[in-house]
């Protein structure tokens, strides 16, 4: 439970900063968390989706419509959370790139398990692999 918490409150920041250097508003503090929270979720549901069908496009213009469909995402969630308005598509562009780069740097600081700092992500372990290297 303790590292979604930190994920969803590194998100929350992330959106705020988001919020002050874009055209994009909010209301108030809950409007920010629950646009992190409803983020997340869509990010985890929806948008794998919308890559898969987007695919032929991502390749085409080598990856950088994964940012088209990442401010898509961030206009779907202004629409649903109130208080929270993330403006034209430039504004919601430029805002999820704000969100990613923040929330990559913020996540840096927290230590997992084994007591090192790194990147917090959706997995939880890091597998070690053993074998030989065949020459």
């Amino acid at each position: 439970m303790k590292p979604f918490l930190i994920r969803w409150l590194c998100s929350s920041v992330a959106v705020a900063v988001a919020v002050y250097l874009t055209p994009m508003q909010a209301s108030g503090l809950t409007a920010l968390i629950c646009t992190a929270l409803l983020l997340g979720i869509v990010n985890a549901f929806i948008r794998p989706v919308l890559l898969l069908l987007s695919l032929p496009f991502i390749l085409v213009t080598l990856g950088f419509f994964i940012l088209v469909v990442n401010a898509l995402m961030l206009k779907l969630v202004s629409g649903i959370v109130p208080g929270f308005d993330a403006g034209g598509f430039w504004s919601a562009f430029f805002g999820a790139i704000i969100i990613s780069i923040v929330n990559w740097v913020l996540s840096a600081f927290f230590k997992d398990s084994a007591g090192k700092y790194q990147v917090l992500t959706h997995h939880g372990q890091i597998k070690q692999v053993q074998g030989k290297v065949i020459e």
